[in-house]
């Protein structure tokens, strides 16, 4: 269409596909460019499909209808294996295969890029030129960086900013539902449950199965346990694979070595109720997620907006990550309706900015107590929200956000 605006998206991941399709909706020319050669796909486990996402979803007229596991109870076991509390609490409980590949099918795949890396951007006068990794250049009248913790448009725009490491990480795995043993699966399954050792969290909740199966049997089982390890000493030596070899911010699961897991299962062991022990047992490969916080001071650059995990990245107790990149779209697409983009990133830039720091402080708060290390303020902190009661009322449910 002559005079159309085009669009540049930088990571075609949940963000990237949400701003593509917004911008898209609104008349925007959008590509997108992942650098990853192969399709995405069971990445980020199991996820909480929050009911703004979900919005958002059936505003653009995309499919929500099996999104996931719907569940309306949650409780927490003590150290013998007995509830302690319960709660209702109805949500969808689905997968990031699921809502990506929903996400994917709405995007033209001859838009969608794989294995195109941008590696620089310049801005000259009204647009925006982008420099792939093969030498090639693409011009644009605005660039979007949704291109997650490791973001190369952050990193150009914001160099100082760099994930800050919480002083704990997560062990999480995702089990077949048929591995379950029956009267594991009886208790546990259809719930979402917690086990909190002291300093620490284990939780569990049923998702999609593979190729988004949601029949009985079919579907599996996400299970993540939070634990503290101290930067300095216990988090390289989980990062440290077989060979020696220090990785930084995570670990691919087949690295990790045998004796990083081997610990795992002996304090599951000692620590865990005994439903959740048997959990652990049935893992074979689990995955070592560091947990971080990032938080941009800015978003909007001239003609360059980053969102997503790009700008900001939450500890997950809020399970807010993907509802935010929807927010995150939705805001940049409306302000680039008018004619001026600088002045529309600005817009976009003033609304999300309080939003996203109103997230990164509330998952703070949540995470406080699982901290290897904890100031005065952050004991505080733990004392309010790691007592059964407030992590079952908190824990991946977004009231606070309208208060």
């Amino acid at each position: 269409m002559l005079g159309q605006r085009r669009a540049l998206v930088v990571g075609g991941s949940m963000s990237g596909l949400l701003a593509g399709i917004m911008l898209t909706r609104r008349g925007w020319d959008v590509e997108i460019f992942e650098r990853v050669q192969t399709e995405l796909a069971d990445r980020g486990a199991g996820i909480v499909a929050q009911a703004e996402l979900i919005a958002w979803l059936d505003a653009l007229g995309l499919d929500t209808r099996d999104l996931g596991v719907a569940m309306t109870t949650r409780k927490i076991l003590d150290a013998t294996g007995r509830t302690a509390a319960t709660i209702e609490c109805p949500q969808v409980l689905t997968s990031w295969e699921r809502v990506y590949r929903v996400l994917r099918d709405a995007f033209p795949s001859q838009r969608y890029h794989r294995g195109c890396s941008v590696t620089a951007f310049e801005q000259t006068g009204r647009r925006v030129v982008a420099h792939l990794r093969d030498g090639s250049a693409v011009q644009t009248d605005v660039l979007v960086g949704a291109d997650g913790l490791r973001s190369t448009v952050r990193q150009q725009c914001l160099p100082d900013v760099v994930p800050l490491y919480a002083g704990y990480s997560a062990w999480r795995a995702l089990l077949p539902e048929s591995s379950i043993p029956g009267p594991i699966h009886d208790e546990l399954f259809e719930l979402m449950t917690f086990c909190l050792p002291p300093g620490e969290q284990c939780l569990g909740y049923p998702v999609a199965g593979p190729d988004n199966e949601l029949r009985v049997g079919q579907r599996r089982y996400n299970v993540v346990w939070y634990r503290p390890a101290d930067e300095n000493t216990e988090l390289p030596w989980l990062l440290t694979d077989e060979s020696g070899v220090t990785h930084s911010i995570s670990i691919p699961p087949p690295l990790i070595r045998r004796e990083a897991i081997a610990a795992m299962r002996d304090a599951a062991e000692r620590l865990l109720a005994p439903q959740f022990r048997a959990i652990v047992r049935l893992i074979d490969e689990p995955i070592l997620q560091p947990i971080y916080d990032l938080e941009s001071p800015r978003l909007a650059f001239g003609r360059v907006a980053i969102i997503g995990d790009a700008a900001f990245v939450a500890r997950p107790h809020v399970a807010a990550g993907v509802s935010k990149a929807a927010d995150d779209a939705a805001a940049l697409a409306e302000a680039l309706d008018g004619d001026n983009v600088e002045a529309g990133l600005r817009r976009f830039e003033a609304q999300r900015l309080p939003e996203n720091r109103k997230i990164i402080e509330r998952a703070r708060h949540l995470g406080a107590y699982l901290q290897a290390t904890q100031t005065a303020v952050e004991r505080a902190r733990s004392a309010r929200h790691s007592v059964p009661e407030a992590v079952l009322a908190e824990t991946a449910v977004l009231d606070f956000l309208h208060s």
